[in-house]
Order: structure tokens, then C-alpha cells, then sequence
């Protein structure tokens, strides 16, 4: 199936949205400040709690068909990139609490016109566990967001046992061939970081045409990893201790692919919740994410990293811009939080132009 090309007017905003992006900012302003009583410290709204830091090289594949050299990727060519993984709590909690994960990938080097409001030559990719966005929408996120704000203040052993308990659910409906969503953000496996795929769930602009894209791990040893589960009974901080372990001895890979949009009905732009079924259009490769063995927790890094570095989907090439109701969302809210968060911890939050500003 041939793949639709982008314009302005496939985005079909509700009436309200800006209302609802205003209650979300509230709600999850509310649930940091919550947060930051009990930490004494702001921390990210969501992914607060990295287990690697690390550089490496973002490689381009050569010889692309034209509907995939679009954007980043309409030449080949190396670019440095910086990428940061993490537990899916706006807080730092055990890993008992074992939730959906995040690979936040910032790429150097990027010429272009950008999106309003950024003004350095990078791209930011913000990826997470599972192909969808269980909310799917700004409004749905706005309604499922008052749940996981009530959460905010539980004691961590209850949330150990509601994350429990959807992991439980995924297992019993993976046994009748589905899984669900929501399930897997409360209760992701306990799996390791390395091991796992990740995705933009929701639509961007590419170039003339519009794609999801993912990254999914490439090399043998990583794929070793597949049985690889954490007892966090033994290792809070497993998860971390597995990655940085894993870095000490090893490159990791990942290939970046991309998910054309090729069928307006089947592949909504709007709702982040429906799968773009690969039968319609496929996952195929673009670059390949490479991330040397390193050090991926030293102390200086993981400050600048946490404390001063952002990661935002407004980062962007306007040739990749987020596109649909839960991205337009996103677009404000990172920045809202991230202001929120620095403003209270003191720190001049920076939009990294260069690999050089990164620490070692």
C-alpha cells in the first residue's frame, strides 16, 4: 500500500483542546509539587528515574527509497547523539514499582528549519514502551491523568502491588492473544531496559509524508537479554545496576525504524491509542543507534543529564513535527514541567546545542 503524503490538515483539533492542555499542565504541576515534598527535590514529571546516561552516534542508512529519506534521514551521514533511558514514575521510586520505560534521544548536528521556539541544530526523539499511547488523546490523558495523580501520594508498596496486578492482567490477556495498553504502563515486565523496544506512539511529520517510528535492539547480546528478569526483592535499583553492568562490557545497538502512515482510517492521526497495524505498513530502518560501552552512570553525567538537560518533542525539525492530539499536548506541557522543575531546584535548564557541553 502506498504511503499518504502530510498536510496541514490532517490534524483535526477539538474545540476545547487548549482547555484541556491548560488542566493537564494543572493536574501534573500538582502531582511534581506532591512529588517534591516527599523528595525535597522537583524531579521530571515523568521518567524521573534514569538507569543510563550515555553518548553515542546516530548512523543514517545509505541508499534509502525516497519516501524513507525524509528529513534527518534524507541524506546519509553520522550524527552524535546523546540518549538517556529511564523508569516511567514522575518520581523515584524501587523497582518493585516496575511501570513502562523511556529512551529519550537527542541528535547533533541537524540543519533546518526548526519548529517555533528552537533555535539550535539538534532533534529530539521521545520514545517509551509500547507501540500506544493508552489515553490516546489530550482530553483522554486529562481524564486518566486525575487517576494517576490520586496515586501520586499511595504508599510505594501499594503502587508495587497495582503494578503487580497489571502485569498480572497483561499475562492472562497475552494468553488469549492481546494484551492491553494501560496495563502495561502500570505494570511493565521486569525486564531489562536494554532488552526492550521502544517507540514514539504517536504520529510526526516526515518530511512529505507522516510516520511513527521505533527503535529496537540489534545486537545478539542484547537479544540475550529476552528471558533476562529482575527479582526487585533483591536490587531496588536493579534495573540501573543491569544497564550501566551491561555498558561496562559491551556496545549497545538499536535500529531506528519508521512506520509510514499509508491508511487514514486504520492509522488515525488523532487517537494514540490505536496500533498502526505493521500489516497495513511495516517498521523499516532508517539509521542505527550506536552507544559504545561507557561509563553510563557517572556522577557528573547523570547531574547534567537529570538536573539541567531537557528532552522535549518541541525540539524538533519542522520536517518532523509532532503531529495529533496527545503530541499538540505535549508540545506545551514538557515545557511547562520542565520549568517547573528547574525554577524549583535553582538550575538554568539547557537546550544542549553540542556534545561537547556534556560531561564525561
Amino acid at each position: 500500500m502506498s504511503s499518504l503524503r502530510y498536510a496541514p490538515d490532517i490534524e483535526r483539533p477539538a474545540p476545547d483542546e487548549q482547555e484541556t492542555i491548560d488542566g493537564i499542565i494543572q493536574g501534573m504541576t500538582q502531582q511534581s509539587q506532591t512529588v517534591e515534598k516527599r523528595e525535597h527535590h522537583a524531579v521530571r514529571a515523568s521518567h524521573a528515574k534514569s538507569s543510563a546516561c550515555v553518548v553515542g552516534e546516530l548512523v543514517v542508512s545509505e541508499n534509502l527509497p525516497p519516501e524513507l529519506a525524509q528529513g534527518l534521514f534524507a541524506k546519509p551521514g553520522t550524527h552524535p547523539v546523546a540518549v538517556r533511558f529511564a523508569q516511567g514514575p514522575g518520581e523515584t521510586l524501587g523497582d518493585r514499582v516496575s511501570t513502562h520505560r523511556g529512551m529519550s534521544i537527542k541528535v547533533f548536528g541537524v540543519p533546518g528549519d526548526k519548529l517555533p521556539g528552537h533555535d539550535v541544530d539538534t532533534q529530539d526523539f521521545v520514545l517509551a514502551t509500547g507501540t500506544t499511547f493508552p489515553s490516546g488523546t489530550a482530553a483522554g490523558f486529562l481524564r486518566d491523568g486525575t487517576v494517576i495523580g490520586k496515586s501520586t501520594g499511595m504508599l510505594e508498596g501499594v503502587k508495587s502491588a497495582v503494578s503487580a496486578g497489571a502485569r498480572t492482567l497483561n499475562k492472562v490477556l497475552h494468553a488469549f492473544g492481546t494484551e492491553s495498553a494501560m496495563a502495561d504502563f502500570f505494570g511493565h515486565p521486569y525486564s531489562h531496559p536494554l532488552a526492550d523496544s521502544y517507540f514514539s506512539q504517536a504520529p510526526m511529520r516526515f518530511g512529505d509524508y507522516v510516520a511513527k517510528l521505533g527503535a529496537v535492539p540489534a545486537t545478539q547480546a542484547q537479544r540475550d537479554l529476552a528471558e533476562w528478569r529482575l527479582d526487585p526483592h533483591v536490587d531496588e535499583d536493579g534495573f540501573r545496576h543491569a544497564t550501566v553492568a551491561f555498558f561496562r562490557d559491551d556496545d549497545v545497538v538499536f535500529e531506528l525504524k519508521a512506520q509510514l502512515w499509508a491508511d487514514a482510517e486504520r492509522q488515525p492521526i488523532e487517537d494514540a491509542s490505536v496500533d498502526w497495524p505493521v500489516a497495513i505498513s511495516p517498521y523499516r530502518t532508517v539509521a542505527t543507534l550506536r552507544l559504545p560501552r561507557q561509563d553510563a552512570y557517572s556522577p557528573e553525567r547523570v547531574r547534567y543529564f537529570d538536573e539541567v538537560m531537557t528532552f522535549r518533542p518541541a525540539h524538533s525539525l519542522a520536517a518532523h513535527r509532532p503531529l495529533g492530539s496527545i503530541m499538540r499536548a505535549r508540545l506545551q506541557v514538557y515545557r511547562a514541567l520542565s520549568d517547573f522543575r528547574h525554577r524549583e531546584n535553582g538550575v538554568t535548564a539547557e537546550n544542549t546545542a553540542s556534545p561537547e557541553s556534556i560531561p564525561a
